[in-house]
């Protein structure tokens, strides 16, 4: 099985400042942006990421009050809140410390160098930034990191959303060859954990009974269930603040509905903040460069063999039959290539996009879509080209960066004009002439197969 390895030079990087700082809303001929004060340098640490005082800090400052009992985010109903929690993991001011604690914990690493914090650090949007996230040894796996915000609102997790709860998808990286590298549950509950006193006591505080794979599992899950943030600039306008966002941005957000298509999968309302289906589609990313059949037979025979967690996530981050995305979990033909729709919520700090990170900016994004996206067999249906014009596209990006909440506005602003200015320079997924229906993207598809496939 084919592993990527690759090197980063550790240091310091420009992130914001601190939370609530003034900004400044701009507003241009082209679009709306907002001018953050400069940045200071935070040091990082291992595989770059903070280091985890300093996420720890800047968590604090984010953090709304989970101390309560009966937590409930703000801005959720409570009725709908508590359906979603496991009857087996209410949260509890106990289980949300304890799960803190092992989220920042590096010794549920093989190498003792790998929390959850490394590929879902607090400073970087609870994601890395980077288009695949690199684990122990310095191996890099072959899909993107979600972002932790908001989790407990979808409906399954992992881009092909092989994991049915938070409380499951948190226990699987710990035990994945590429991410933390324990061997097994057991090895995990033995790595420094079990004989800890402070640890011991936690988990007597939190469940009742010893440290167990299980707890640990939960007690994760129940910290990231307070990672909620709702607060966008759209959602304040959604709610009669019309003054909330640009007027390009407004016009972005009904190209969004008309000309864009884009709630066709990514619906938002004041019910579903996330902008996300929770369904799987074939929009058409790494398509061109694999033989899809081929893929999907070869996975099936691995995965008659060995059908467990282990294997599903050792295929999804150490091989190309991560690229089949969904199919890997259902074995349906109608799966193959299907991935998550991801959520928009905070989608302008979670870049880069897509599960294999390939797409540096939202410009880049809506180019693939207005193009149509990558033919291939299994293309949703709902993917044609779009034939927005340039502007258009402004003002739908202008309208994307409303959608993350004002607690990291001005993280926001700095990747709004990081952004703007690689799209001035670059626009690798431009294709006006398929975008406009000069030319048909699936002539193009035909044209460019082997005889033999034809």
């Amino acid at each position: 099985m084919r592993t990527k390895i690759r090197q980063r030079a550790f240091g310091c990087r420009s992130v914001p400042p601190g939370i609530g700082m003034v900004i400044l809303v701009m507003l241009t001929g082209q679009s709306a942006f907002i001018a953050a004060q400069p940045a200071e340098r935070i040091p990082l640490g291992n595989h770059g990421a903070a280091v985890e005082a300093y996420q720890q800090r800047v968590l604090d400052a984010l953090q709304p009050e989970t101390g309560a009992t009966n937590y409930v985010p703000n801005g959720i109903d409570p009725v709908y809140w508590n359906a979603l929690i496991p009857q087996d993991n209410e949260i509890t001011p106990a289980r949300i410390a304890l799960g803190r604690k092992l989220y920042f914990e590096p010794k549920l690493s093989a190498d003792g160098t790998v929390s959850c914090a490394t590929c879902h650090d607090v400073t970087r949007g609870f994601s890395d930034q980077q288009p695949t996230s690199e684990g122990i040894g310095g191996q890099f796996g072959m899909r993107n990191s979600p972002t932790t915000m908001n989790v407990t609102l979808l409906h399954t997790m992992f881009w092909d959303g092989r994991s049915p709860t938070v409380d499951h998808q948190a226990m699987q990286p710990i035990i994945n060859p590429i991410e933390m590298g324990m061997e097994d549950d057991e090895a995990v509950i033995i790595a420094g954990i079990k004989d800890d006193p402070e640890y011991r006591r936690m988990f007597r505080d939190a469940y009742g009974r010893d440290v167990n794979f299980q707890d640990i599992g939960r007690a994760i899950a129940a910290f990231e269930r307070t990672l909620n943030f709702l607060d966008s600039p759209f959602r304040r306008y959604m709610s009669g603040d019309t003054s909330a966002i640009s007027v390009d941005a407004l016009e972005g957000w009904k190209l969004f509905n008309r000309e864009g298509r884009c709630a066709a999968c990514h619906a938002i309302s004041p019910s579903n903040p996330l902008g996300t289906d929770n369904k799987f589609h074939n929009i058409g990313i790494a398509a061109t460069h694999l033989d899809f059949e081929k893929l999907a037979a070869e996975a099936v025979q691995i995965l008659q063999q060995d059908n467990s967690d282990k294997m599903l996530d050792e295929l999804a981050l150490a091989t190309e039959y991560g690229e089949l995305g969904r199919f890997t979990v259902t074995h349906n033909t109608h799966d193959i290539g299907t991935f998550r729709t991801p959520m928009l919520l905070n989608v302008g700090i979670t870049g880069p996009y897509m599960h294999d990170g390939s797409l540096k900016t939202l410009w880049d994004v809506m180019d693939h879509y207005n193009a149509g996206g990558e033919p291939n067999l299994y293309l949703d249906g709902g993917i044609e080209p779009l034939n927005l014009t340039e502007r258009q596209i402004d003002q739908i990006v202008a309208f994307l960066f409303t959608l993350t909440d004002i607690r990291f506005a001005e993280e926001n602003a700095r990747k709004y004009q990081e952004q703007f200015s690689l799209s001035r320079r670059e626009r690798p997924e431009r294709n006006t002439p398929v975008a406009e229906r000069k030319v048909l993207s699936f002539e193009n598809f035909r044209h460019s197969q082997p005889e033999q496939e034809r």
